[in-house]
């Protein structure tokens, strides 16, 4: 459970620190120009975290299959029993 809960960690905080950060700069820009415009602030964010999926998507999978590899590792010793 541990694993997965840091795998699922490693895969989502590149995604989330880029909305994050791409958010915040078009909410200070909006607060600038007092545009409220709700595309404005969707668009970037959706292509910033697509370009992220897009760099990291690869070791994100690695990190799926290994995470993976040792879950069905672990079945033959639950399943052996005692």
């Amino acid at each position: 459970m541990h694993d997965a809960l840091t795998t699922t960690a490693l895969i989502a905080l590149p995604m989330l620190a880029v909305a994050a950060v791409v958010g915040t700069a078009i909410a200070v820009l909006q607060a600038a120009t007092q545009v409220q415009e709700q595309t404005l602030t969707l668009l970037p964010k959706i292509v910033a975290v697509g370009l992220t999926v897009a760099l990291f998507g690869s070791a994100a999978m690695h990190l799926l299959a290994a995470l993976f590899d040792r879950a069905l590792a672990a079945i033959a010793p639950l399943a052996a029993g005692p």
